[in-house]
């Protein structure tokens, strides 16, 4: 019945599951954290709206410095700027290294500015066919003396020269420079070299293969030399060749056979008049100007009224406004502690935070005009901040806008922008630093109470084994209850139960000695009526005296059998406590124990079926004794003219002996009793002497004395009950 009541959830796991609510408190401290990144967020968007205000106070009532007269129209992208330059440039020194100053402001071009052209087998789909960088290049445009400077870094796997007998200018590597004069009028022009040499740029028609229309052009100077992964290209040219629109194309030649144009990376539609990017240069001034705020660690850009960008200082990918380092807290943390971090908590826990990156494109800013809604704010005279999430990255970026003012007029406006990865990334360390912390507390925690119900459990688990191994397989009390020192409850239940298994044992031993008592105290009467008797049955002849002696002697021999059986198994308790074992044929010692049994039971018929030697350790006579108990026992309950069938034989590692007869089946409830004391089941009218129920329980006793096992259970073939013997076989 217990094992249906067994509650599956023990002490500890009750204690470590209302442990387990102490988890509130790392999302108390979550929402706290979020909390202090709010006011951090609010605080940052007030820094931003302070700097564009700053930045733009110092350029308000300066008309002059936003002349739109000085730009052209804006074409997104394919726009070029060009930035002033305050010193001579050397264009013959084969390095860049005078342009130290300003390589921050040049722009990349690859695989997806790549463009078609009559030179390009796959032009109308050439942007599709080219799928790798083995052709980009970064580019810069500046302007000295009245002179446009320009520098292209080529990055190319295979560069293919010129050949010295070839009149042509396309079947090799060359750069194509398209520009609008003054006049309104397109020009091509294309550097085709020899190799690493002085610039030698020629005037071309529409058509590149068009030998006729070749001309040398004087104006465009510079010099191509190689570098390591392909070619630097330095030129120069003067202003007074330019309109307001240019544009640079890169040709790539991979095989020197065919020499066939393979791809074309260029800055704008190179061929086409109305998609040729714009020339844009700003004010110097402004450009001074807004240096002096480029320590801010935001994106800073100046527009005009029309939107259009007049400068651009900063890189949004590195405008976090916060400059977090990690060096100082690396240094002080165990190396062991730092691989658990990375390897075991940092994948657990940004699987719930979100781990900032800077590998982001804001396309917002890709072309030359920009908008949003803080921008028309400003133009509208009113300064305005917003957020705006990336939805490729989800990265959130923090614009501030502030207006330019000149006599009550807006002339443009200041933009600020800061991603907001540095407080995403304080946030993070902070959860990190948080829940390592609880984490460390939660698990010393939870070791502390796992230990403490380990050691509840342990203690309840050792009073509940002392409490099973008091009573045996008999019934019988056999050990007590070690009481605890503990002042505990637990301590207080264990001195409960060792007074209570003393007190029944006190009582268990006066019942089990009673049956010794009572048939010591009452062989004396007996005694005496039985020699009573005697003596009037010497003096007493009449027919009716005798017939009562006789009814008189019937009931003595009948009381004087119960004392026997009362005290049979208590004497054969204490002989086999002093008994010694020796080595027998036990097939044997059944055998002739089945001979006796067939005189001494005439009207029975004994089938034996017996097959040895059959070798174990015991007492033949405690063998003989036990084969008599269920001998009797099977006469008893056996039809009339069936036969008892006596099995012994060696069975693997054990000796076994089974009994069977053809008789009533045993009662289920009794199955498991039928070898205890005092228990029997022969109804009271079929019992022609007394029984106590003791004699299955003296076959247990010989049987557990000989380190067996004894069952009994009903036929499967036929109606009837066998007794089943296994004893250990000696080792050999």
């Amino acid at each position: 019945m217990s094992r249906f009541l067994k509650n599956p959830f023990g002490i500890r796991f009750k204690l470590v599951f209302l442990s387990s609510f102490l988890l509130v408190i790392p999302w108390l401290g979550y929402q706290y954290i979020l909390e202090m990144e709010e006011y951090l967020r609010r605080g940052q968007e007030q820094t931003v709206l302070g700097t564009a205000r700053a930045l733009a106070t110092a350029l308000n009532e300066r008309p002059e410095l936003f002349d739109e007269g000085s730009y052209g129209p804006a074409r997104q992208s394919d726009d070029l700027y060009v930035y002033p330059v305050f010193y001579p440039l050397s264009l013959d020194d084969d390095t860049l290294v005078d342009w130290q100053d300003y390589q921050r402001y040049e722009l990349s071009y690859g695989k997806d500015d790549t463009i078609g052209t009559l030179l390009n087998p796959h032009s109308p789909f050439a942007r599709y066919y080219h799928y790798d960088d083995s052709l980009n290049f970064k580019l810069l445009v500046g302007e000295y003396n009245r002179s446009l400077y320009a520098y292209l870094k080529v990055v190319d796997d295979h560069v293919v020269y010129r050949s010295e007998e070839s009149l042509s200018i396309h079947r090799n590597d060359f750069l194509q420079i398209s520009l609008v004069t003054q006049e309104g009028e397109l020009k091509r022009y294309v550097i085709s070299p020899r190799g690493p040499e002085f610039i030698y740029a020629y005037a071309v028609g529409e058509d590149l293969r068009d030998l006729a229309s070749l001309s040398h052009e004087e104006g465009i100077s510079g010099q191509w030399y190689e570098v390591p992964g392909g070619y630097e290209v330095e030129l120069r040219l003067p202003l007074t060749m330019l309109g307001d629109q240019l544009g640079f194309a890169v040709y790539d030649v991979d095989d020197e056979v065919e020499r066939e144009v393979s791809s074309v990376v260029a800055t704008s539609d190179v061929n086409d008049r109305e998609r040729l990017g714009s020339l844009r240069r700003p004010t110097p001034e402004i450009d001074r100007i807004v240096e002096g705020m480029g320590h801010t660690n935001s994106r800073i850009q100046v527009v005009d009224r029309a939107g259009r960008i007049l400068l651009s200082v900063g890189d949004i990918q590195s405008a976090t406004g916060l400059v977090l380092s990690e060096q100082a807290y690396q240094e002080r943390v165990n190396k062991y502690w730092l691989f658990i971090e990375d390897n075991v908590l940092h994948p657990l826990y940004y699987r719930i935070l979100t781990k900032p990156s800077n590998d982001f494109i804001d396309e917002l800013y890709a072309g030359g005009t920009i908008e949003g809604q803080h921008i028309a704010s400003a133009l509208g005279g009113a300064p305005q901040t917003q957020f705006r999430t990336l939805e490729d990255t989800q990265t959130r970026i923090l614009e501030a806008a502030h207006p330019i003012l000149a006599d009550g007029e807006v002339l443009g406006a200041v933009i600020v922008d800061q991603n907001m990865n540095g407080i995403r990334t304080f946030r993070n360390q902070a959860l990190e630093t948080l829940f390592n912390t609880i984490l460390g507390v939660m698990v010393i925690i939870s070791f502390g109470l796992f230990a403490f119900a380990s050691r509840i459990s342990g203690r309840i688990r050792d009073l509940r084994n002392q409490a099973e191994s008091i009573i045996d397989d008999n019934g019988r009390l056999r050990n007590t209850i070690v009481a605890s020192r503990n002042s505990d409850e637990i301590g207080d239940l264990s001195r409960s139960f060792s007074n209570i298994v003393e007190r029944l044992g006190q009582y268990t031993n006066y019942l089990e000695n009673m049956s010794s008592r009572l048939s010591h105290e009452l062989r004396t009467p007996v005694t005496v009526v039985r020699s009573s008797l005697e003596n009037l049955g010497l003096v007493a002849h009449g027919k009716e005296s005798e017939i009562y002696i006789q009814r008189a002697e019937e009931g003595i021999n009948r009381l004087n059998l119960i004392l026997t059986n009362m005290s049979e198994a208590t004497r054969l308790e204490q002989m086999l406590q002093t008994s010694e074992k020796e080595r027998m044929d036990l097939a044997k010692v059944i055998n002739g124990c089945v001979e006796g049994y067939r005189l001494a039971y005439p009207d029975f018929e004994l089938v034996a079926d017996i097959e040895g030697p059959v070798m174990i350790e015991g007492v033949p006579e405690y063998i003989a004794q036990l084969m008599d108990k269920l001998i009797a026992n099977a006469v008893e309950f056996s039809y009339e003219g069936k036969p008892i069938s006596i099995f012994c034989r060696a069975i693997r590692d054990q000796g076994v002996v089974r009994v069977s007869n053809y008789g009533p089946f045993l009662p289920e409830e009794m199955k498991g009793r039928l070898f205890d004391s005092m228990i029997s089941v022969r109804p009271q009218e079929k019992q022609r002497q007394p029984h106590l129920g003791i004699g299955l329980h003296i076959a247990r006793l010989v049987t557990e004395f000989h380190h067996g096992q004894i069952r009994a259970e009903n036929l499967r073939d036929a109606e009837g009950v066998a007794i089943t013997l296994a004893i250990p076989l000696l080792d050999e």
